[in-house]
């Protein structure tokens, strides 16, 4: 399908007004499909918010108009999505909605592995704990 062949092109040459054009119509082709509709909503959120991440990912800091020019949508539509999708914690990125900017975080690989690694052994420790006591009794 030339739509798909568009979307996957966009996608990997950062086109992403193509994108999102390439995706609508994507989606409307699996919305078509008796095995596919449960799932459209789905590939088209995800596809979005893959684009989002990669486009945030070459900025510190981008303006909310810029990045809504680049995708080729409103800014209160971006606003509005980029707040949901960073609430839920799946973009890494903070608002500055006063002054319009989007600022990138970049997540500590090592400060998380080393949370978890700590998480991890202080659940081990208190199930050893509780093994002990049963023991001793």
């Amino acid at each position: 399908q030339p739509s798909l062949q568009t979307l996957l092109s966009s996608f990997y040459e950062c086109r992403y007004k193509e994108l999102l054009t390439a995706l609508c119509e994507v989606t409307d082709s699996l919305g078509r499909d008796v095995y596919l509709r449960p799932h459209a909503k789905y590939v088209f959120r995800e596809v979005r918010v893959r684009a989002y991440a990669q486009f945030l990912t070459a900025y510190k800091s981008v303006t909310m108009s810029r990045m809504a020019e680049q995708f080729g949508v409103s800014d209160a539509f971006l606003d509005e999505e980029l707040c949901t999708l960073i609430a839920a914690d799946r973009v890494n990125a903070r608002m500055d909605k006063a002054g319009g900017i989007v600022e990138t975080t970049r997540p500590d690989v090592k400060s998380a592995l080393f949370v978890k690694t700590v998480k991890e052994g202080d659940a081990l420790l208190n199930r050893i704990q509780k093994l002990s006591k049963i023991v001793d009794v």
